[in-house]
């Protein structure tokens, strides 16, 4: 089965995409993957997305972007990408037995957050734990918080909820940071964070919400618990490009190298890529819908010029 354009993914980059590809006419086939939505799916109130004063629940979100793309007439497959070989041309694609080929590719399969994999943690995402200050900082107005992790990140999100939180405490598994010098100088001047070293979250507590952690020395092995209103994680992400490995290069950190400063070729031309699966700064639904309109533009002009 040939395509003219292949999507892969279907968060906000990959839906976004698919519907400036549909309005320009490409009839793309967008293959979802067997969880379709992105992070946004494990998201429970979102307030920042433009178009939406009071809010929407994050299902209801990629529920909409689903239909749009869809009046448009794009094509929607929620199934799992395989294997690509993109040495040849067409390209390859194989969903298990099937094999389509593609005069252009967009990659948006986004990234995961690392979780901790600890009791409570997944029945209270979304309910109290979290993996992105930016996005939920502001439901925690006057509480008391954990960020767990030690790099820059854990940092850059300690900092960001002391705007809301009334006390920040960093868990840390040693007792130094991995952070840079700089970042790890702002939280140590700012009065809201506290450090516990030497620390990782065992349990995390809470029925409808989060109540409380169990945590415990690394050094001694003693638990002790703790009441908090809140827990985001910062122990890194991880993009999704296993696919992708020994097809287009990748950074140290698994991220696809875009080939053009600003845009979204990688390193084989015909494909384009957008959203997390090459952005680890931003990690936004708004910023990765933008960027899936870039693709579809970019994909769109690409494919125009080989005609």
């Amino acid at each position: 089965m040939h395509e003219k354009l292949v999507i892969i993914g279907a968060g906000p980059a990959g839906l976004t995409a698919a519907l400036y590809a549909a309005r320009a006419d490409l009839n793309p086939m967008v293959f979802e993957g067997v969880h379709a939505g992105g992070q946004l799916m494990i998201t429970t109130d979102v307030e920042n997305y433009p178009g939406f004063p009071d809010g929407i629940l994050g299902p209801e979100l990629m529920d909409k972007f689903r239909k749009q793309t869809e009046k448009f007439g794009t094509r929607l497959r929620q199934v799992d990408v395989t294997e690509v070989d993109f040495s040849v041309r067409p390209f390859k694609i194989n969903v298990g037995a099937d094999e389509y080929t593609a005069d252009a590719v967009i990659i948006a399969s986004g990234a995961n957050a690392t979780w901790l994999g600890i009791p409570g943690e997944k029945k209270l995402t979304g309910k109290g734990v979290s993996a992105c200050a930016t996005c939920d900082g502001f439901f925690f107005r006057g509480q008391e918080l954990i960020v767990v992790g030690g790099g820059d990140t854990a940092m850059e999100e300690a900092l960001f909820l002391t705007k809301f939180a009334s006390k920040v405490t960093i868990v840390h598994r040693r007792d130094e940071l991995r952070a840079s010098k700089i970042m790890a100088a702002r939280v140590e001047q700012n009065p809201k964070i506290d450090m516990n070293w030497n620390s990782v979250v065992t349990e995390i507590h809470g029925d409808e919400l989060v109540s409380g952690v169990t945590l415990e020395d690394t050094v001694t092995g003693k638990s002790s618990e703790m009441p908090i209103g809140g827990v985001f994680v910062a122990i890194g992400h991880k993009p999704t490009t296993d696919l992708f490995i020994d097809e287009l290069d990748l950074d140290e950190n698994g991220y696809l190298v875009i080939a053009d400063s600003g845009g979204t070729r990688t390193s084989v031309e015909g494909v384009f890529a957008a959203g997390d699966v090459v952005d680890h700064v931003y990690r936004q639904a708004v910023t990765a819908a933008g960027t899936g309109c870039m693709a579809a533009i970019d994909a769109e002009r690409w494919l125009a010029h080989q005609e």
